[in-house]
């Protein structure tokens, strides 16, 4: 067979399997049906040694939902002690070995769920909290040399910088070969060597589908020839930051500030190597503080001059607080440069430190900020428009239409609000969430935070039927037409979504054509047949495209 007929087949398989229903979607449990629950009790004792936060999530589930189950109460009950017990045992083993940030997850998880008795343990959630704080890498700002002199100046704050250097060896092109090395910049900030920079400078060092060889180096303001070597502690490639370590002697660290200061037309500061050109400074203003950028977070946009070399490098307001860190710029495009705001560094600091890689959770869910509205006294929050099949959240009884209000005891009145509070959540904990419903009641349950994927569009895809995938993908929903497998009518469009700036409206037919990754996961493309109402029903077939991952998926 030649290569032309097997991409022939590949095409077809992916249109013939997209357009059906997956084999694979979850269906709800019927808790009116013994034998489902005994199944899902025994499902539950299995994997209680494995994931036993997640058990007792589960078990607690179905505790609510078949409490007039009478046969099968002791049964229940049972697991749930067995699922509660060896979670209060892991949280006193994790606060013994000083894994605080484990202990805090699982102390947490346990306070979500009603009518478990911690009085055996011997510590407090204000206990953990405090010794999570006391292990943060920061350093008090009367403890640094810097700042006990009477005139700090920009020589002081250029000192506590560093240039990273990457050195990746020899690189062979064209039979020639080269050295091969990454520049970027950090800064100080505790007075025992911790460093923060950005996750790409030294992604080498952690990725495990890098091959090559990474040695990682630091070099100081006042000595850049002497490259001191480092290590990495803890990074996450989502937010793009990471947290070095270097044995050396710090000449100045800095504070870190609050970008909530700062306003659009304020005066900062940006401090690294760009292009290699070390202690370089350059100055601005902020020119925007909420550019979507970043799939769990807005990004601050500045003016300041920076350049490669310049990612991880601090800014800084006139008082020499951090109040971003430098990440991308557009090389094109003067001016438009770009910073990670340093709320989310304070958010995620407490993870890094405890070393390895910083990872997000999820809910399973979709949707978009919705305003108070004063006369239904409906409240302001995240609306849910779609819910992912098998995900906590549908799972946890949350349905579409509900406006999420509160989320670990935290006001809810933004998906921004959302999302900042999930950054301080760990994956595979139970925290508590509250909504409200269609009808105005106010609903609290105990919801599973699970890790969220890389592409959460494309695990949508993969869970659900490409009919319901389309409203969360591209903003239209479809009904499907005589039972038809690839022939649909739009049923509804969000606006501002790829479906509305394409063009479509309800009642437009559609037939799909062809389903596309063109790049791994992160894009989909699809080829449609339509007749939209905007063009007259002229008959059209176009491609369309999104990203699978956005701030809108939670």
């Amino acid at each position: 067979m030649n290569k032309k007929n097997k991409l022939l087949i590949f095409l077809l398989c992916i249109v013939f399997f997209s357009c059906t229903s997956n084999s694979d979607i979850y269906t709800p449990l019927n808790y009116t049906d013994d034998d489902i629950v005994k199944n899902e009790l025994s499902s539950i004792s299995k994997s209680v040694e494995k994931n036993p936060v997640e058990a007792l999530w589960r078990i607690n589930l179905l505790k609510e939902k078949t409490q007039d189950n009478l046969e099968l109460t002791e049964q229940i009950n049972s697991v749930f002690n067995d699922c509660s017990s060896t979670v209060i045992q892991q949280c006193s083993d994790a606060y013994e070995k000083e894994n605080y940030i484990e202990a805090g997850r699982l102390y947490s998880s346990l306070l979500a769920i009603k009518n478990i008795d911690l009085s055996g343990l011997s510590f407090s959630q204000n206990n953990i909290i405090e010794k999570i704080k006391k292990n943060i890498p920061i350093s008090k700002p009367e403890n640094s040399a810097a700042t006990n002199k009477k005139n700090i100046n920009m020589s002081s704050y250029i000192s506590g910088t560093v240039t990273i250097w990457v050195d990746q060896g020899i690189q062979v092109q064209k039979g020639m070969g080269y050295a091969s090395h990454v520049i970027g910049s950090g800064f100080f900030i505790s007075d025992d060597g911790y460093i923060i920079t950005n996750y790409h400078v030294i992604q080498s060092e952690v990725d495990p589908e890098y091959e090559g060889y990474s040695r990682l180096y630091i070099k100081l303001a006042k000595d850049s020839d002497t490259r001191i070597p480092a290590r990495v502690v803890g990074w996450d490639s989502a937010l793009d930051l990471a947290l070095i370590k270097a044995e050396c002697d710090v000449p100045y660290y800095f504070s870190l500030g609050s970008s909530k200061d700062l306003n659009i037309g304020d005066k900062i500061y940006a401090i690294g190597s760009p292009v290699g050109l070390e202690n370089t400074l350059t100055s601005g203003i902020v020119s925007s503080v909420d550019r979507k950028l970043f799939t769990i977070g807005s990004v601050m946009q500045i003016d300041a001059a920076v350049n490669s070399g310049n990612s991880g490098g601090p800014i800084i307001d006139e008082n020499g607080n951090v109040q971003a860190v430098v990440f991308a710029g557009m090389l094109e495009f003067q001016g438009l440069n770009f910073a990670i705001p340093v709320e989310y560094l304070k958010s995620i600091l407490p993870f890094l430190s405890s070393g390895g890689e910083r990872k997000h959770g999820w809910i399973g869910a979709f949707g978009k900020n919705i305003k108070a509205d004063e006369f239904s006294d409906r409240p302001a929050g995240v609306e849910v428009q779609y819910l992912m099949p098998g995900g906590t959240a549908i799972r946890s009884g949350i349905n579409t239409g509900d406006i999420i209000v509160n989320l670990a005891g935290k006001t809810v009145s933004s998906l921004e609000d959302f999302q900042n509070i999930l950054l301080q959540i760990a994956p595979d904990t139970i925290t508590s969430i509250s909504v409200f419903d269609k009808d105005g009641n106010k609903k609290e349950m105990p919801v599973y935070i699970s890790e969220r994927p890389k592409n959460p569009g494309y695990e949508i895809y993969k869970k659900d039927i490409i009919a319901n995938a389309f409203f969360p993908i591209f903003g239209m929903k479809l009904s499907v037409v005589d039972g038809s497998r690839k022939k649909y009518t739009v049923s509804e469009v969000l606006k501002g979504s790829t479906a509305d700036e394409t063009g479509f409206s309800v009642y437009d037919p559609v037939q799909i054509l062809k389903i596309q990754f063109p790049d791994e996961e992160n894009i989909i493309l699809a080829q449609l047949y339509t007749k939209k109402r905007k063009n007259g029903y002229f008959e059209v077939s176009i491609m369309m495209g999104s990203a699978m991952d956005s701030p809108n998926y939670f």
